[in-house]
């Protein structure tokens, strides 16, 4: 079998295919290959955490596993993509969440299956370390005296990180703009170099900048600290009781899979979950490893949509085709 990555269009590294090995696969999948679908950029924490759950796939089933990325519409062009698809196409696809869309797309226990839940944990609150402010409360203290001054990048419109930072306006009283990008790849760059001041995004992109001194960590989204972070504070410890968000990874297939198949695919990716490399990408993170069924997924789901419907019935979160 092989690992391949493919960004786009283009393909990196050889995807031929041996029909030896897709004989003595472990896997009865009903394509030739599998392609595991990415709707951000490379780089950012749904990228890391797939391509690495994708070779221990690969390892397992014997077939050719391939990870392509197929940004824009904050992930929307992926999930249509996927759902749309056909058996013998045999796609996969990550989808982080909690995500909303300002027009109806498919969703895990609708137009896509569930398959498992990879992981869940904190997004990080970073701005450019040169000329950083002391804390995430003078940083809200001046974006209440200079709206204009101030905005955040996300990697998309409508993803965990857009609605974490429309909760941190309502909990601060602030206005601060959202500037969405195509991934957390890209949104890392801006807020290193300073074209914007602030961004919220998962804890894998941003570490290696945090760490080499070119972005400030103001706080970390859910009610914990991160081990790999321990001196960066909550929002909540920061004075803002109450104030949680997670974001999510998870797998979904198109719904013309049929179910004792994703079942097997759930088997292989619960074992890859396990796996060393795997849990060290999470620890990294500061994340909780994910696992369990595929209705434990649709579960989960549910009730995070539930915890999400009362910031979106505010109408705090100004979504855009």
């Amino acid at each position: 079998m092989k690992f391949v990555i493919r960004c786009g269009a283009l393909l990196f590294g050889a995807a031929a295919f041996a029909a030896a090995g897709a004989a003595q696969a472990g896997l009865d999948w009903p394509a030739r290959q599998i392609t595991w679908v990415v709707g951000f950029v490379p780089g950012g924490t749904a990228d890391v955490l797939t391509r690495i759950a994708a070779q221990e796939l690969a390892r397992q089933s014997g077939l050719n596993v391939i990870v392509e990325n197929r940004p824009g519409a904050a992930g929307a062009i992926a999930l249509q993509l996927v759902a749309r698809s056909k058996p013998e196409d045999g796609y996969l696809l990550t989808v982080p969440g909690p995500l909303v869309y300002p027009t109806p797309q498919p969703r895990i226990g609708h137009e896509l299956s569930p398959v498992i839940l990879m992981a869940e944990g904190p997004m990080v609150i970073v701005g450019p370390a040169k000329n950083a402010r002391a804390t995430l409360q003078d940083v809200l203290a001046d974006a209440r005296r200079r709206p204009e001054a101030w905005s955040y990048g996300s990697s998309g419109n409508g993803t965990s990180q857009n609605l974490a930072g429309e909760l941190l306006n309502q909990y601060a009283g602030t206005r601060m703009v959202h500037v969405p990008y195509k991934g957390g790849g890209q949104a890392v760059s801006d807020v290193a170099g300073g074209q914007i001041p602030l961004a919220i995004l998962g804890s894998a992109p941003v570490m290696p900048q945090i760490k080499a001194g070119a972005l400030k960590a103001y706080a970390v989204t859910t009610p914990y600290r991160l081990k790999s972070l321990p001196d960066v504070p909550t929002v909540e410890e920061t004075g803002f009781k109450g104030y949680a968000a997670t974001q999510w990874f998870s797998v979904a297939a198109a719904n013309s899979i049929p179910a004792a198949q994703l079942e097997q695919v759930n088997a292989a990716l619960r074992a890859a979950i396990a796996t060393p490399e795997f849990k060290a990408a999470v620890d990294n993170a500061g994340m909780i490893a994910g696992g369990g069924s595929p209705a434990d997924l649709q579960k989960f789901i549910e009730a995070d949509d539930a915890k999400w419907k009362k910031l979106l019935d505010s109408g705090a979160v100004k979504l855009q085709n």
